[in-house]
């Protein structure tokens, strides 16, 4: 199961409701006026697209509206020819979420409040093989990762995605999905209590955290475990400023359900923009949410820097509810809408254009 299906389980339970909107209404940026309106999109490079194809498919993009894409894969003739059509064009890099180093480094995986490995033990999906950013050997290793990214001419920034825990609490729409009633942590979900972890969290707080009868309710291990997700993305950020490359990452959808759901605290992170994942559907909301969660974010990013609004759009109903939800991000605030899922297919394009020209 890949991570466009994981998301998919979400829609088994039955999409959000949502309040149908016609026209375009009017709309006033809240945001500061130092960013400009940048709209992106999530996607995977086809490698059997023609330079034909991808030409026709990026001039359309450019038109409507697109600012910049954010490529799951490298694939230099997609990234050149969409910057020759006026296109920003980004690497989208899975970051503590990553497999390939389970035979060589298992010792690097996080491991949940039983004691067990994600080497063994995947939480909810066989591809969740969580890194532990506690190590200063995963820390390097990403570091490498962003470098040689970054080191490619034709990239102009990376996109941080799975920049976090794993969910110790999932988005309710998928609980019934997994048989699972989160209303409380489960400590099978509960990461990174590891050696390293341990021996790190009582340095610096003189706690032993196997000693808490409630981890869960301890507020130093919840801000130890902000501050890793934390250091190594400054780290990275460092790393892709000094070569003049922007950096942004995939969120969770507010700071609040960033923090509760997987440690994520992502408005003390030093990046060039912030996409958060603001899913309606997965958290039971209707489409004006997507305002309201815009709302929180900015509020509490004060014009540290520009917010883009993640939008799933298998959670709308219709062209209307899509309208909608560009209408709320950017009357409350957002400098842009970012997209995931197929836009090449329906209106999203021609939408995009009328609310945003």
């Amino acid at each position: 199961m890949n991570k466009r299906e994981f998301i998919k389980a979400g829609l088994l339970a039955g999409a959000a409701t949502g309040l149908s909107l016609k026209g375009k209404a009017e709309v006033s940026l809240a945001a500061p006026k130092k960013y400009k309106l940048k709209n992106w999109v999530w996607i995977n490079p086809n490698l059997k697209d023609t330079q034909d194809e991808l030409n026709t498919r990026y001039a359309g993009y450019k038109a409507a509206g697109i600012s910049a894409i954010l490529f799951e894969n490298d694939s230099e003739i997609h990234f050149r020819t969409a910057k020759a059509n006026g296109l920003e064009a980004h690497r989208w890099m899975w970051t503590f979420n990553r497999a390939e180093l389970l035979k060589i480094h298992p010792e690097w995986y996080s491991k949940n409040r039983n004691g067990e490995s994600c080497v063994d033990h995947p939480p909810y999906v066989d591809y969740y093989r969580w890194l532990c950013p506690s190590r200063p050997e995963v820390q390097q290793y990403l570091e490498q990762q962003v470098t040689d990214i970054i080191n490619k001419d034709y990239i102009d920034g990376v996109h941080l995605d799975y920049v976090r825990y794993c969910d110790v609490i999932l988005p309710v729409n998928l609980w019934s999905h997994y048989n699972l009633d989160q209303t409380k942590e489960l400590p099978a979900y509960d990461f990174c209590y590891c050696e390293v972890c341990q021996a790190h969290f009582k340095d610096q707080y003189g706690i032993d955290v196997t000693t808490l009868q409630y981890p869960d309710a301890s507020l130093s291990w919840r801000l130890f475990r902000y501050g890793n997700i934390t250091r190594v993305v400054n780290s990275l950020a460092d790393i892709a400023h000094k070569k003049n490359k922007v950096i942004t990452a995939a969120v969770f959808p507010t700071p609040e359900v960033a923090r509760r759901n997987v440690r994520q605290d992502w408005t003390n992170w030093n990046l060039d923009g912030i996409c958060p994942m603001i899913y309606h559907g997965f958290y039971n909301e209707q489409v004006s949410w997507i305002g309201d969660a815009v709302k929180e974010g900015t509020h509490f990013l004060a014009g540290k820097f520009p917010l883009y609004a993640g939008l799933y759009l298998p959670n709308f109903k219709n062209d209307d509810e899509i309208r909608q939800g560009i209408q709320v991000a950017l009357k409350n605030g957002a400098h842009g809408v970012s997209f995931f899922g197929g836009i090449d297919n329906n209106n999203v394009l021609s939408i995009l254009k009328e609310e945003t020209a």
